[in-house]
């Protein structure tokens, strides 16, 4: 299990030089957040746009410092074993980042395998079975450029799980799909979590997709978290009569937008 404990993250924003000294200005990107990632289930992590989801991703994919806060994983603090953590970890983005074009589909990998240190025999086999897992097997010596969205989102699957992680960080990654495909990726992540016990975090902004896959869920909101729960409890605060998530986390932005106003 993956325990984040008041998880911070302060960037500067602005500074000034006074006769005397120099001022700053403070945002807090992530502010004192708290949340479990267990394996064998899929996490949700909500917000609207700056909520301070991409910075917490960040944060536990050990690609940003926090300013503040203990992540754990299964026991093992990541400031003294950032190295091993690195190797237990993977991000799956939508859209076509995170992979190069002028590649082929194999030599994506061979790439992406050689930065976790895999080589030799063991990273051709562990190649070739992810393409044949995501059905590009015989597409691996095609260059991405070629390739369909659909496929490019598959190799971005295999790519995020080359190095066989233990927890993996999905970011909208059904983005631009087609109805069918965004279908077989979600079917796809739960047998991850089911047959391979893995822990994913899901950031997305499609709630059909959350209720789906989702057990349990963190809504933050301006870097704070907002609410917590399962996603039936959190949809019955619905206050509409076909209530659903989507309504659920407009009301609560609109609610913590006007006690803001309030306050000012």
């Amino acid at each position: 299990m993956i325990e984040v404990r008041g998880l911070c993250k302060t960037y500067v924003t602005k500074e000034s030089k006074g006769f005397f000294k120099t001022n700053k200005n403070y945002l807090k990107a992530v502010d004192n957040l708290s949340i479990n990632i267990k394996k064998g289930e899929i996490t949700g992590l909500l917000g609207i746009n700056g909520a301070g989801k991409t910075t917490t991703v960040k944060m536990l994919s050990t690609l940003l410092e926090p300013t503040r806060g203990d992540i754990i994983y299964d026991g093992m603090d990541i400031k003294k074993n950032e190295k091993i953590i690195k190797s237990k970890v993977n991000m799956i983005a939508g859209g076509e980042r995170m992979i190069y074009w002028r590649l082929t589909a194999k030599e994506n990998l061979k790439y992406f395998g050689s930065m976790y240190g895999l080589h030799g025999k063991y990273l051709n086999e562990r190649i070739d079975y992810l393409l044949e897992l995501v059905g590009l097997q015989d597409k691996k010596n095609i260059p991405v450029e070629k390739f369909s969205k659909g496929m490019k989102q598959r190799l971005q699957i295999a790519r995020g799980l080359i190095n066989d992680p233990d927890y993996i960080f999905l970011d909208e990654p059904t983005l631009g799909l087609d109805i069918q495909i965004a279908k077989e990726m979600r079917e796809f992540f739960l047998e991850l979590v089911k047959k391979q016990d893995k822990g994913i975090l899901l950031t997305t902004h499609y709630m059909k997709e959350v209720e789906e896959l989702c057990r349990y869920i963190y809504i933050l909101n301006e870097g704070k978290l907002l609410k917590e729960g399962s996603v039936e409890d959190i949809t019955k605060m619905s206050t509409t009569e076909d209530g659903n998530l989507e309504d659920v986390l407009l009301m609560m932005a609109k609610e913590v937008s006007i006690e803001n106003k309030e306050v000012i």
